[in-house]
C-alpha cells in the first residue's frame, strides 16, 4: 500500500485548518497508516468540519470553479454515453479508443464527484475494492476490454455507467461549492496520483494511467487559479513556487504525451520513471498545502 496518500490527506487537513481556524478533535489527524478508503473518509470527515469566511473575492473563486465543475461534470456525460454506446455496440476498438478520454472529465473534479455518497464506487472502484457482485463503473467494463478483448456482457454494466454520470451531473447542478472545495480539490487530487497513479494500479490492464494523470494535475491547476489572486496579493513568493511546481510537473509528462490528447502506455515508464514523477507530485503538493494558510493570514 502507498503511505503517500495518508501523508497527503494530512496536508490538505492541515491547508484547512489553517484556512477555518475552528476547533478540531486532533485525533482526525493524527498520524497513522489507513487504508486509501480510509484515508478518503477521513479527508472527507475533516473538509466537513471546516466552512471558509471567505469574503466577496474567496466566494467568486468558488463561483469559478463551480462554473468549472459543472463543464467537466457536462463534458463527462456526453464522453461517457459515446463511450457506451461503443460498448453497446459491440465495437471493442471504437470503445478503447474512447475509453480513457470519457474518464478525463471525472479525473479533473473528482473530490467533489466524492461527496454524493456512493456516486465514486459506483462509477470508479477498482477490482477489489467492493464485493465482485456489486463491481461496475469505468473498470469492470476496463477489464472486458482488455483482458477478454470483449464487449460480451458489458451492456448493463454501460447503461448504469451513463446513469451514475448523469445522476452526477444532477446533483452537481444542485449544489453550492464553497470556498473550501478548490482549496481542498486541488491538494486531494494530487493525493489521487501519489496514491493509485503513480503505481499504476488505478488502470491496471489498460495501461492509460498518464491520462488520469494528466486529468488530476489540470484539475488541481484550475482550483489553485481560481484563488490564485487573493493568495498573490498576500504571499507571492508561495505563488511562484506552486506555479513553477506546476510547471516541472508538466515538463515531466510532456515527453510521453502523442499529440492530440493522446499519452502513452503507463507500461512506457520504468520504476525510475515513475519514481521522478512521484518527486514532482510531492515537491507541488508540498507548497500546495500552504495556500488555507496564506488565506487566512495564520
Amino acid at each position: 500500500m502507498s503511505l503517500k496518500r495518508p501523508i497527503l490527506a494530512l496536508l490538505a487537513a492541515a491547508s484547512l485548518f489553517a484556512v477555518f481556524g475552528c476547533n478540531v478533535d486532533r485525533e482526525l489527524i493524527a498520524t497513522r497508516d489507513p487504508s486509501e478508503g480510509e484515508a478518503r473518509e477521513e479527508a472527507q470527515e475533516q473538509a466537513a468540519f471546516f466552512q471558509i469566511e471567505g469574503g466577496p473575492e474567496l466566494e467568486a473563486a468558488a463561483r469559478e470553479y463551480q462554473e468549472y465543475v459543472d463543464a467537466q461534470s457536462a463534458l463527462l456525460v456526453d464522453r461517457t454515453k459515446r463511450f457506451a454506446a461503443a460498448v453497446e455496440a459491440g465495437d471493442v476498438e471504437e470503445a478503447k479508443r474512447l475509453y480513457a478520454s470519457s474518464r478525463e472529465p471525472w479525473e479533473r473534479i473528482e473530490p467533489v464527484a466524492e461527496k454524493f455518497g456512493n456516486l465514486d464506487p459506483e462509477v470508479d472502484a477498482r477490482e477489489g475494492d467492493v464485493p465482485e457482485a456489486q463491481w461496475t463503473g469505468f473498470h469492470r467494463i476496463e477489464k472486458s476490454l482488455w483482458t477478454e478483448n470483449t464487449t460480451e456482457g458489458m451492456d448493463e454494466y454501460a447503461t448504469e455507467l451513463v446513469s451514475d454520470v448523469e445522476r452526477l451531473e444532477r446533483e452537481v447542478d444542485g449544489i453550492e461549492l464553497q470556498p473550501s472545495d478548490p482549496v481542498f480539490g486541488a491538494v486531494e487530487l494530487l493525493n489521487e496520483v501519489s496514491a493509485t497513479k503513480i503505481t499504476g494500479e488505478e488502470e491496471r490492464y489498460s495501461h492509460t494511467d498518464l491520462h488520469d494523470i494528466a486529468a488530476n494535475v489540470e484539475g488541481a491547476e484550475v482550483a489553485f487559479e481560481t484563488v490564485k489572486p487573493v493568495v498573490s496579493r498576500r504571499d507571492p513568493e508561495l505563488v511562484a513556487e506552486i506555479e513553477g511546481a506546476f510547471g516541472d510537473v508538466h515538463a515531466e509528462i510532456e515527453p510521453y504525451s502523442r499529440g492530440e490528447g493522446a499519452w502513452a502506455s503507463y507500461e512506457e515508464l520504468d520504476e525510475s520513471d515513475r519514481r521522478s514523477l512521484s518527486q514532482k507530485i510531492d515537491a507541488l503538493a508540498e507548497p500546495l498545502s500552504l495556500v488555507g494558510r496564506v488565506l487566512t493570514g495564520s
